[in-house]
């Protein structure tokens, strides 16, 4: 069985991205991931990313920000996931945790300082090796 689910790395005006620590009681329990989910029946990748992250982080991605970044295939033991990483900059409202994650604020170069979730790994080496770090991001 084939998983398919869309992912956003938000990243700030100081280029960090944004990663969130999964609560105790779900999947994969205590270990970082970029916020997303998957994508429902009839559902765009962008409109999946934009429920979420109003769910998960109370706020409003800018839809025609959403930029194609990336892509995973994955194989756990029960299921098969083939993600899409998008990157956004700009959105509305101030991330915060609804779902009783915690989030951190992170420069590309830092990521895999994380327990990462095991799909979230290639994700986060190729954001290392493809974006800026720190102030040189704004340039």
């Amino acid at each position: 069985m084939t998983i398919y689910v869309a992912a956003c790395a938000l990243i700030d005006p100081d280029g960090r991205i944004l990663i969130a620590r999964r609560p105790k009681n779900k999947p994969h329990p205590l270990l970082w991931e970029f916020p997303g989910g998957k994508i429902e029946d009839g559902e765009t990748p962008e409109k999946t990313i934009a429920r979420e992250l109003r769910e998960e982080l109370n706020i409003d991605p800018c839809e025609s920000c959403l930029q194609p970044f990336s892509f995973v295939s994955h194989s756990y033991e029960k299921y098969n996931i083939l993600m899409v990483l998008y990157i956004c900059r700009q959105w509305d409202g101030f991330a915060k945790a609804c779902e009783g994650q915690i989030l951190k604020w992170v420069f590309p170069d830092k990521l895999e300082d994380y327990e990462l979730v095991a799909a979230d790994i290639p994700l986060a080496k190729e954001l290392r090796d493809r974006l800026p770090v720190g102030k040189r991001f704004l340039k």
